[in-house]
């Protein structure tokens, strides 16, 4: 009988689910699930297109031969996007058939095409040759530029199982073909660093690599992250005669006084935005400083094709918002806030920069 009191007490405890208050499964969400709606109420300014006509230097569309591009071309429109640039050309018949889908459609001027060459063969004795042979016939076609992907520099291998550095002498003289056909070459190394580092509490990208874990690597796999990234940087410097677009802001958006040091020392080295927005839109202060300081030296890029994604974009890039959320919080679980960059600046980001340095764009589609 004088256990009854404490057996009562505890009736609450064992009762059905409904009558349990809703903090105690909150105790226990993940920290995937928590992703709260701010309560705090400022100016919002949602654009959904952008204040003037852009090149988007960085985007991939592999089955361009086939695709639609009158679809294509009614997004572009609704974003107030002037010019794409298909980095994934591939080169020879495939760029062939690509141009000739980008020629019945009648979008020539406002759909760009970059190439891409084969390093897998490099042992070959002729593939010197014929690589170079293939950049010639690709930009008589109409190609504008080599883009160079990161598993080129970090995952292909020679015939001794070897990884093929990037800046392996045997590269050079594409580097220099480049320069003499005037091309730009767009060039991904690595990726952030934080994939390198130990997948612990210390990391900042905790949750992306939990989500995909196929993104983080060893300490050397393939090789330090400091390695790569000096592979890319030597060729920049060997080679001042080829125009260089650095892809992802090098990954140095989370450091722009270094990224600015770089950029001072290599005049032959431009910077595009793909994938970092969410870098910028955390440090506007600093952030307005680097454009304003590099303000000739960065073009504009998404790198994966999303056309609603690009509203955060020009959110960051055109207003003065503040505390607003990336679209994906497993590549940013911050808030962001708006740069607010000035006109003549958003107008070289958005297309005078690329009229710059890729050849033969239609300059007529921009204002001045």
């Amino acid at each position: 009988m004088r256990l009854l009191p404490y057996l009562l007490l505890l009736l609450p405890l064992v009762s059905s689910s409904q009558s349990r208050p809703e903090i105690d499964t909150s105790l226990h969400m993940d920290f995937e699930a928590y992703d709260p709606p701010s309560t705090l109420v400022v100016p919002e300014h949602i654009i959904s297109s952008a204040s003037f006509p852009f090149i988007d230097v960085h985007s991939h569309h592999w089955r361009m031969a086939q695709q639609d591009l009158d679809l294509l071309i009614r997004q572009m429109d609704s974003l107030n996007m002037g010019i794409i640039v298909n980095l994934s050309g591939r080169g020879g018949p495939a760029l062939k058939a690509m141009m000739e889908n980008v020629e019945k459609s009648g979008h020539k001027d406002r759909i760009i095409i970059f190439t891409n060459i084969n390093i897998r063969s490099i042992d070959d004795p002729d593939w010197e040759e014929s690589t170079l042979q293939q950049l010639e016939y690709d930009v008589s076609i109409g190609a504008r530029g080599l883009k160079i992907y990161k598993s080129q520099g970090m995952m292909h291998t020679d015939t001794a199982g070897n990884r093929i550095s990037i800046n392996d002498p045997r590269l050079d003289p594409i580097w220099a073909k480049c320069g003499e056909l005037g091309i730009p070459v767009l060039i991904h190394a690595a990726d952030p660093k934080s994939f390198w580092a130990p997948h612990d509490a210390n990391n900042e990208r905790w949750l992306e690599l939990k989500l995909r874990p196929h993104r983080k690597r060893g300490a050397d796999n393939p090789a330090s992250w400091e390695t790569i990234i000096a592979e890319q940087h030597d060729i920049f410097r060997k080679h001042p005669n080829t125009t260089f677009i650095n892809a992802h802001f090098g990954w140095y958006a989370n450091d722009l006084a270094h990224l600015g040091k770089l950029l001072d020392e290599m005049p032959n080295m431009y910077v595009e935005c793909g994938a970092i927005i969410a870098e910028l839109g955390r440090q506007p202060r600093q952030a307005l400083k680097f454009f304003k300081k590099y303000q000739d030296r960065i073009l504009f890029g998404k790198d994966y094709y999303n056309p609603p994604e690009y509203a955060t974009y020009f959110r960051v890039l055109e207003t003065e918002d503040e505390y607003f959320p990336y679209y994906k919080k497993y590549h940013a679980f911050w808030k962001m806030y708006g740069i607010g960059l000035p006109e003549e600046i958003l107008k070289k980001l958005y297309y005078k920069n690329a009229l710059k340095i890729i050849p033969r764009l239609d300059a007529s589609l921009f204002p001045e």
